[in-house]
């Protein structure tokens, strides 16, 4: 399986505070890939530095075999790689629709002078637009919510119409910033089966998330962070039994109780 994400060396400063110290992981095509970390661990951080939002002191990232660090991030999203974000970033007042309709613009070609002289060739891509951007909302299970305004969805349709929005500009890489967040149960299950369709239809998955069932049971491999530096990788199985995760999260107490089980 080729490689589609590789990062090396990340670093990333805030004044005083050391938020990413040299990062490296390779995501490969097609797979589903978890970030994980305690509060403050850099895992935001991390995906502001892939997506263009903040550039690193050091280090680089390149996305299908190209320079990705740096560069803007609509651009960032033209070349690949679309994101949501842990706080929910809708147009509120426009139609779910039409949310969709904005991220599909990164792929259409029309000009100024086309929106101004409404020409046929615009107005196809108009159309052809709207079209894709039900079918998107199918995709997701809300597309009887089409013309309802956003702000308007329940939390978890939110979601979805956040990720129909990003799913819109054609991912390779598809980026999910903690999307179970504020859910519950039978949401969580929903959204669940919505990133395995996603990773089943082709597009790598980045997740970051607090839910330690939804991501052990998704994803293929997983990255931990601790005080923004790498403290473990692996397949999910071989995380939960690190003793530096498990120390990570519940404390020294416990990784000494799964060592000592392992030994006896």
């Amino acid at each position: 399986m080729s490689i589609l994400l590789e990062a090396k060396g990340l670093s990333k400063r805030f004044g005083g505070l050391q938020a990413l110290s040299d990062v490296s992981f390779q995501i490969r095509r097609g797979e589903t890939y978890g970030l994980i970390g305690p509060n403050g661990a850099g895992k935001t951080t991390l995906f502001n530095v892939l997506t263009g939002l903040y550039v690193p002191e050091s280090g680089r990232a390149d996305f299908d075999g190209k320079p990705l660090v740096g560069i803007a991030p609509h651009k960032v999203a033209s070349v690949g790689m679309a994101r949501t974000f842990q706080n929910i970033r809708l147009f509120g007042n426009l139609s779910a629709i039409e949310n969709v309709m904005i991220g599909r613009h990164v792929r259409t070609r029309s000009n100024f002078l086309g929106a101004i002289f409404h020409t046929p060739a615009t107005r196809r891509e108009e159309i052809a637009t709207q079209k894709r951007a039900y079918e998107l909302l199918e995709y997701v299970g809300i597309a009887h919510r089409a013309n309802d305004v956003a702000r308007s969805l329940p939390y978890g349709d939110q979601r979805r119409l956040e990720i129909a929005r990003a799913l819109a500009t054609e991912p390779k890489l598809l980026a999910l910033d903690e999307p179970a967040a504020g859910m519950n149960e039978s949401e969580t299950v929903v959204l669940r089966q919505l990133i395995e369709k996603i990773s089943g239809d082709g597009i790598t998955v980045l997740l970051i998330e607090h839910d330690m069932k939804l991501v052990m049971g998704l994803c293929d491999r997983v990255l931990v962070l601790e005080y923004g530096k790498v403290l473990a990788e692996g397949v999910p199985a071989e995380v939960q039994r690190n003793p530096k995760v498990i120390e990570a999260y519940l404390g020294a107490g416990a990784a000494a109780e799964v060592t000592t089980g392992e030994s006896a």
